[in-house]
């Protein structure tokens, strides 16, 4: 039997100040938690006093990561950037395509010290998408191609497997990680349509899956096995994302929108919340460009 988790147990921890609040990643080297305001093209971070701090760093904020040598790698709306751990810097890189029909959307870094990040057209054609990889010597290598809306990826403790979302498949997907490549997809889980659909997800230190579900109000955890655990409820229908973080790494934040939400039906839209799982999650990994 399915353990449900109680919305009560949840904790509010922002306003709702996200028009769609995405990406979320903690890093003991920044102040505390941060995460995108996606088409406002801001980076929000939560301080240790609770207050936030708001940064805008292009057209689109897609998704961000801590850089090994210190400061951020950004994905942008048409490509990535490279800033200081302030965000007050920000050094785009070149575009990789001209078009304003395509976006990035979201994006990891994995064991070889690669970001990748996956796009897709604004208006969510089939296959318009990509994943790309940009190295640590700052080439950029395309990993995927015919994505429909590139969402959550994220890789196993020793590197060995990735976990994967592209939204319209309404599953979550695994490969196999060798020499730097993504080969061996499969399916890991499928979520109904009436649950919502994937998008951003994570993974703990005992190997489960916990994914967003958009349209759907909740995070779905999957044991390592594919085998549905746990439903975190969240107050909100348009859940993002989720990370594991603070000091311990056993707070899990998720992130919600307001896309096509009606704010009066539900206030915390745009929020961030977090609750204690149980659980401990994996530390972030970091571009080494």
């Amino acid at each position: 039997m399915i353990a449900r988790r109680r919305a009560a147990e949840l904790e509010q921890i922002t306003g709702p100040l996200a028009g769609h609040g995405e990406g979320p990643v903690w890093s003991p080297r920044w102040p505390g938690l941060r995460w995108v305001d996606m088409l406002a093209g801001d980076v929000l971070t939560l301080d240790p006093t609770g207050e936030v701090h708001r940064r805008h760093v292009g057209s689109v904020a897609a998704a961000l990561r801590p850089r090994e040598a210190g400061g951020a790698v950004l994905a942008l709306e048409r490509g990535f950037a490279l800033a200081d751990d302030s965000l007050q810097e920000i050094r785009p890189l070149p575009e990789l395509w001209s078009g304003t029909d395509v976006r990035m959307n979201e994006g990891a870094c994995g064991p070889d010290g690669a970001f990748y990040c996956g796009s897709m057209a604004y208006d969510e054609r089939a296959g318009a998408g990509s994943v790309y990889r940009l190295t640590p010597h700052g080439r950029v290598d395309v990993v995927l191609n015919e994505v429909g809306i590139s969402n959550g990826l994220m890789w196993t403790e020793g590197g060995s497997r990735a976990y994967y979302a592209d939204t319209p498949t309404q599953r979550v997907d695994v490969f196999d990680f060798a020499a730097g490549e993504l080969v061996g997809r499969r399916p890991f889980a499928h979520i109904d349509p009436a649950d919502g659909s994937p998008d951003g997800l994570t993974v703990d230190a005992e190997g489960g899956v916990w994914v967003a579900l958009w349209g759907g109000g909740a995070i779905h955890h999957y044991a390592a096995d594919g085998t549905l655990a746990e439903i975190v409820e969240v107050p909100a229908p348009k859940v993002t994302a989720c990370t594991f973080g603070g000091p311990d790494l056993d707070r899990l934040f998720i992130t919600t929108s307001q896309v096509g939400t009606d704010l009066r039906e539900h206030p915390g839209a745009g929020a961030v919340f977090a609750t204690s799982p149980g659980v401990r999650g994996l530390p972030v990994r970091t571009y080494a460009g």
